[in-house]
């Protein structure tokens, strides 16, 4: 089950590392007469959006580099035997993770 998990896990992050800034930036330039696309757009890269009233638009996207590195990291764990987490399961339960 644990392990079902943690493989949804992983592709949700690798489909953030691949995703796109291309709608996130469209949003910033949308306008008023434009709402309607908002739902057609793909914004997961988009991390945060604000606009301020002098009518300047602040858009901050996902941090590509950390997520690529915490996938390093899981895949580096899975290479070493499931990491310290799942050892001290382990230690904790008396038997197998």
């Amino acid at each position: 089950m644990e392990r079902d998990r943690r493989t949804e896990l992983i592709r949700a992050l690798k489909k953030l590392a691949q995703g796109r800034p291309n709608d996130g930036v469209k949003l910033a330039f949308l306008g008023e007469r434009g709402l309607e696309e908002i739902d057609r757009m793909d914004l997961q890269a988009l991390a945060e959006f604000k606009c301020h009233g002098n009518g300047a638009v602040e858009v901050k996207f996902i941090d590509r580099a950390a997520i690529l590195l915490r996938l390093l990291e899981l895949e580096r764990e899975d290479r070493e035997g499931g990491g310290a987490a799942e050892l001290l399961r382990a230690i904790e339960g008396g038997g197998e993770p």
